[in-house]
C-alpha cells in the first residue's frame, strides 16, 4: 500500500524529516508516533502530495508520489491536524462541495452524501451550520470528508486531538470501524489510543526511523525483566513474604510499597524468560500467607516509547 525509500525534506537547514524508508501493508491500522516536531506531519504531508519530499521516493497504492501525485491524491483520504472545515457551510453542503473537488459523478454525490453521515453518525445535524456544532462533531465531519469517494488509505493526524472523554471514545469507536475496511496511518499523541487501534506502530524522532514493529514485538525486545505484582491482606507478615519471594529461583528483586489500609503489596522482577507467579503462589498458600491479588504487568506503549525515544537521544 505505502513503501518509502530514504523519503528526506529539509525546510532550509532543519531536518523535517530524513531517510525515512517503511512500508505500510494493505488492511493495516498503523500507529505513527513522535515527539512533537519529530516530522509526523511532515512526512504526512509528503505522502498525501502536499509537500514534494527532498530526497528519497514513496509510493502509495503503486503510484509515485511526485511523478504520479493525482492517482494517488484520488487514493487518499486525509485528516489533518487543523480539521478543514467552512465553519459558516452546512454539514450536508460542505459534503456535496467536498464531492464535487473529489470528482464524484453529479448523479452518485448524494448518494454518497448520505452514505457517509450514515457512516459517521451525523444523522442528526446534516442541516446543521458547522461552526455551530461541538467539537466532537466538528471532528466527524472531518473524518466524514475524508471518507468521501471511498478512498483506499486514511490518513488521520491527531483526530481526537481537543475532545472530551466521551468524544474520544466515539471517535475511537469509528477509526476502529474503519480499520476493518481499509488501510489506515493515525498520529496521536494518545498512546492507549493507538494500542488500542492499532496492530503497528512506526516511532520516529528528530525526522529519523527509530522502531517499526508490533507492539507486542517491540515490548518482547525491550523488556529486561519480568515483572509481578502482589498483595498480602496482612502487612505484619511483610518480612516472612519478603524472604520466602526471594528465595524462589529467578527473582532479581523485590520492592515493598508503603502499606495501604493494612495491606502491603510487592512489586517483583525476575529473569524475562522465567514466568515465577506459580510458584509464588504455591509457596505464600502453603505457609499459610493471605495472598489476595498477584498479576504480571507488561510494558506500556508509553514505556516503549519513552524507552526507544529515550535511548535514541542518549
Amino acid at each position: 500500500m505505502i513503501q518509502t525509500e530514504n523519503l528526506t525534506k529539509y525546510y532550509g537547514a532543519t531536518v523535517g524529516a530524513r531517510n525515512l524508508s517503511f512500508h505500510v501493508e494493505r488492511g493495516e491500522v498503523l500507529g505513527f508516533l513522535g515527539p512533537n516536531g519529530a516530522g509526523k506531519t511532515t512526512t504526512m504531508k509528503m505522502l498525501t502530495c502536499y509537500l514534494p519530499p527532498t530526497g528519497g521516493t514513496a509510493k502509495v497504492c503503486g503510484f509515485d508520489i511526485l511523478d504520479q501525485s493525482m492517482e494517488v491524491r484520488r487514493r487518499i483520504g486525509y485528516l489533518p491536524e487543523r480539521n478543514p472545515l467552512y465553519g459558516d457551510m452546512s454539514v450536508r453542503g460542505y459534503l456535496e462541495f467536498v464531492a464535487r473537488i473529489k470528482d464524484v459523478p453529479p448523479h452518485e454525490a448524494s448518494g454518497e452524501v448520505d452514505r457517509v453521515i450514515e457512516r459517521c453518525g451525523l444523522q442528526a445535524v446534516p442541516h446543521r451550520t458547522i461552526g455551530k456544532l461541538s467539537k466532537g462533531y466538528q471532528q466527524r465531519v472531518g473524518i466524514a470528508q475524508a471518507i468521501l469517494s471511498d478512498p483506499e488509505l486514511l490518513i488521520l493526524d491527531e483526530p481526537t486531538i481537543g475532545l472530551d472523554p466521551k468524544q474520544i471514545i466515539e471517535i475511537r469507536q469509528l477509526i476502529r470501524d474503519l480499520g476493518r475496511e481499509k488501510t489506515v496511518i493515525l498520529s496521536s499523541h494518545i498512546l492507549p489510543e493507538v494500542s488500542q487501534v492499532c496492530n503497528r506502530v512506526i516511532i520516529i524522532n528528530r525526522g529519523e526511523l527509530i522502531a517499526a514493529d508490533t507492539p507486542e514485538n517491540l515490548r518482547a525486545r525491550l523488556t529486561k525483566s519480568a515483572v509481578i505484582r502482589l498483595r498480602l491482606r496482612d502487612a505484619a507478615e511483610t518480612p516472612r513474604a519478603s524472604a520466602i519471594i526471594e528465595s524462589i529461583d529467578g527473582v532479581l528483586s523485590i520492592r515493598e510499597e508503603p502499606e495501604t489500609g493494612g495491606t502491603r503489596v510487592f512489586t517483583v522482577e525476575s529473569l524475562p524468560e522465567k514466568d515465577i507467579r506459580e510458584e509464588v503462589v504455591r509457596r505464600l498458600v502453603r505457609e499459610g500467607l493471605p495472598l489476595l491479588e498477584i498479576h504480571r504487568e507488561e510494558l506500556s506503549l508509553e514505556d516503549i516509547f519513552l524507552q526507544l525515544v529515550t535511548e535514541e537521544v542518549s
